[in-house]
Parts: structure tokens; sequence; C-alpha cells
């Protein structure tokens, strides 16, 4: 089968590729932006603008995928506050330019669009585990792009006959993420602490908030088990199904440390609106294909301050 995985500069991507080449012998090839550097073998890498519905067309017609994932966006919720223009160029515009290539080529690949838990947005405490057919109540811009991603690919399922399917994926986390994402930075910065590079403080935000967090190796099992056997038309949940407070993230990834640390709220990370708690309902992936996580939150932390531990060395 060949794969074709769009955005794959990112944190997630590398991770999906060597799962779809050394698990499931796929023959795969990869796009990125032109500032992007990504070295992984035996894969073809191009460098693609997604507001250049031409280059994609140009593209899909040579490559001629069986498989697609749209993972290019801009997936920093806090960035997007900051540059809600660009968030909403590459996340909205950017998918509508893939969906109107795929819809001119003269066969249907298989598509997986990746929205984000983020889209749930204000939870009702009732409406927790949340189900894929909850209301959407997007709380930031990020979220509201993705919602509208979301819409998108179903409007393109039902008008046009896309076999596309969607997911909502919850917090994924491990080795290399950047660290404008909370579990890489507390892990960065206990990496530095340890190195005498960072004074023994913590800079934190907003710590009450509760997420789900799930290990990216078995997110990305998650998407090719998805894009194989999904649903056309249909969103899925991926994330844990427990939802866990931002500070006893921060305790665990502190007593990996054996340095004594203290916490300080840093204004700067705090949002202009949070929602205090995203807890995805799992059952519908786990009926359509399968799929639940098996690595342990504390297995990831572990490793995750570890490799935060080796670089520079």
């Amino acid at each position: 089968m060949k794969a074709l995985v769009v955005g794959g500069g990112g944190f997630v991507g590398p991770y999906l590729v060597s799962h779809l080449t050394k698990e499931l012998g796929y023959e795969v090839n990869v796009t990125k932006t032109q500032k992007e550097i990504l070295n992984i073998a035996d894969v073809g890498i191009y460098d693609l603008d997604i507001l250049d519905i031409e280059q994609i067309k140009e593209l899909l017609n040579n490559l001629r995928p069986d498989y697609i994932f749209h993972l290019a966006a801009q997936s920093s919720v806090a960035y997007s506050w900051k540059n809600p223009a660009l968030t909403i160029d590459v996340n909205i515009k950017g998918c509508v330019n893939l969906l109107d290539a795929i819809k001119e080529l003269d066969y249907k690949p298989r598509v997986l669009l990746i929205g984000s838990g983020e889209e749930y947005g204000h939870i009702k405490q009732d409406e927790c585990p949340i189900v894929e057919d909850n209301v959407l109540r997007p709380g930031n811009i990020y979220a509201a792009t993705k919602s509208c991603q979301n819409m998108l690919g179903k409007i393109y399922a039902d008008a046009y006959g896309l076999d596309i399917m969607m997911v909502r994926a919850f917090n994924h986390i491990g080795p290399n993420q950047t660290p404008t994402f909370v579990v890489a930075d507390f892990c960065k910065q206990v990496a530095e602490i340890e190195k005498g590079i960072k004074e023994p403080i913590m800079h934190v935000g907003n710590l009450a908030a509760k997420r789900d967090f799930t290990d990216v190796r078995d997110v990305v099992k998650a998407y090719a088990l998805l894009v194989k056997g999904g649903k056309h038309g249909e969103t899925y949940n991926v994330g844990s199904g427990h939802a866990i407070a931002i500070e006893e993230i921060l305790n665990k990834i502190i007593d990996l440390s054996d340095r004594d640390i203290k916490v300080e709220v840093d204004p700067n990370k705090l949002r202009p609106v949070d929602v205090p708690i995203i807890e995805p309902d799992i059952t519908k992936i786990n009926e359509a294909v399968g799929w639940k996580p098996e690595i342990k939150l504390e297995t990831t932390l572990k490793e995750t301050l570890e490799y935060w531990r080796n670089q520079g060395d």
C-alpha cells in the first residue's frame, strides 16, 4: 500500500512514518514545508505549500497514494491566539485545498483528517467522558479552525463521496515534542535545572486544568487502523479516556528528579480562556478497529524527560 503523510515535518509525522514503514510495510511519501528539516530513511520527502492547490494536485497525481494522512496544521493553541490569521489559513484553507485536489482525482484514496479534542471546548460537567456527537463549543482560535476542518471533512464525504474519516486527537506526548506543549516544557525545564543552566524554579501556567494524555506511538497506531478500517464520514476520538490534572503531571515529572524544585505560576503561560476538563470516551474507535492505548503515562514521562536530559550531550 502507498501512503502519503501531508505535514510530516512536525512531532507526529516521523512517528507515523516509522509505524507505517517498519510495522506495516507501506511505501510512504511525506510532505514538509520548505523551512522544515526532515531526515527519514527510505521514504520520499517533498516540499509542499499547503496553500498552493496546484502543488497539491501535481503531487497527488504523481504519487497516487492509497491512504492520505492530513497532519499539516498550525497546532499550538498558544500561538493561535497570537496569530489567528495564519492558523485559519493553514488549518482551514489548507484543508480545503487538499480536499479539492483529492476531489479531482480519478480514484478515491482513503483520507484521514487529524482534528483535536480541543474542538469540544467548554464541556459541561455531565458531558464527560465526551462522545463524538457532543455539541462543539470551541474555546480558542485553534479549536475553532479544527472544528471547521471536521465539518468540511463531513461535508466533502457526504456531498462528493470522498472516502474521508476524521479524528479528534487529544493531547499526545513523547520524546522530540517541542516545548510549546506542556509535558515537553516541564521536562525541558527539569533537565535544564539538573544541568545547572536554569535556577531550580519551574515556571508554569494553569495547573488546575485536566487533560487527556496519550503516548504519540499509541496515537499513530490509531491513525493507521482508522485510515484502513474506519467508516466513511465518521469522526473518532483518539485518547487515553482518562483526564489528569496538569498539576499531577508536573508532580510526576518533578518526582523523576532528585533536585529540590520550586514551582511558580508565569502569567505569560496562562491562556486568555482555558477549558477546565477535557476527557474523551474512546468506545467508538475501540469498537470500530479494536484500538486502545498500551503505553503507560509514567513510561512516556520518563522517556520524554530522558530525551531532554540528552539534548546537548
